[in-house]
């Protein structure tokens, strides 16, 4: 049996320029992961994130952090599978575990919304921008997840619902090729809509509760999920006590 982790990036940069980046914070709660797995001995078989740089940063602030709690305590024996270098990204990259383009998902939810100055120039107007940016996407979402206007995105929900499936699969078929054996654990470092969209097919329901689900992720929280033969169980959704235990400032959603 293989166990599959999906763990949701540390917190990036919601509202600024450039989202694809993690803040100070995120590097920090992906490293209390790393600590918090090597302080209870969880060995750790392999690793694979999407392409996108925060998942990308997420997995190589755990893996320093992880490997560095190792090596303060000679009696953990917990090294990592050999076939894993963080150096040679084709080695863990798969970009089937890319977020989908919010930036379009947004722009496509308003005609006015087509350019980012006109989205800015929107959250301008309310006396706290922050909520008001959070309310817009949640509409713009809302219309993604619906279904009614599907041709409009550059990736429709039932388009990247069938892609983050076809990730799933493709993990499976790498843990075979790894020929990691039995009792396995593999680290995925993602985003919160293809967690959200794995776990909703797995409890067999649409869009809507994967939605909701994917509103509930925190940043490096951990979703475990077992393979066995052709069969898929969800185990366990969204755990974060590495970061709770520390204090409520870590746990964020966004």
């Amino acid at each position: 049996m293989t166990t599959i982790l999906l763990v949701r990036h540390g917190q990036a940069s919601f509202g600024q320029e450039n989202y694809d980046q993690l803040s100070e914070l995120g590097s920090t709660q992906a490293q209390m992961l790393g600590k918090h797995y090597a302080t209870t001995q969880r060995r750790i078989d392999a690793i694979f994130t999407g392409s996108l740089v925060r998942q990308q940063d997420s997995a190589r602030n755990f893996l320093a952090r992880y490997q560095s709690s190792i090596n303060t305590d000679c009696s953990k024996a917990l090294p990592l599978s050999s076939a894993i270098n963080i150096d040679e990204p084709e080695s863990y990259i798969l970009p089937q575990f890319d977020e989908f383009n919010h930036q379009d998902v947004f722009r496509k939810s308003d005609p006015a919304f087509s350019s980012r100055a006109a989205i800015a120039a929107e959250i301008a107007k309310s006396e706290v921008p922050n909520t008001r940016l959070a309310e817009l996407f949640d509409q713009a979402m809302q219309r993604w997840h619906g279904g009614d206007n599907d041709q409009d995105y550059i990736e429709s929900w039932p388009q990247f619902n069938q892609r983050a499936q076809q990730a799933l699969e493709q993990v499976r078929t790498k843990v075979a090729d790894l020929n990691l054996g039995c009792d396995s654990t593999v680290l995925v470092f993602t985003s919160g809509g293809v967690i959200a969209a794995i776990t909703a097919q797995l409890l067999k329901q649409g869009s809507q509760i994967a939605y909701q689900l994917n509103k509930s992720l925190v940043n490096t929280g951990v979703t475990s999920i077992t393979l066995k033969e052709q069969s898929t169980r969800l185990m366990s959704l969204n755990e974060y006590s590495h970061l709770f235990c520390e204090g409520k400032r870590f746990v964020t959603w966004r």
